[in-house]
């Protein structure tokens, strides 16, 4: 069995910690900032954590 290939832009925007959790950035901050309230862009400016089983499969995606 070859060895699974790392998902090149899921690497570019995920992080996995040192406890094996993934981080990834929070959506609809990338454009059209006027029109939104600064609580919501000061939300999107952070990052959340991958919940449940879904960190499971990308852990894998990213060969680790």
């Amino acid at each position: 069995m070859p060895k699974q290939k790392t998902h090149k832009g899921l690497k570019k925007r995920v992080k996995v910690t040192a406890t094996g959790k993934v981080k990834r950035g929070c959506c609809n901050g990338g454009h059209l900032m006027s029109g939104k309230s600064a609580k919501r862009g000061r939300k999107v400016k952070g990052t959340a954590i991958v919940k449940g089983a879904f960190s499971k499969k990308i852990r894998i995606a990213l060969g680790e």
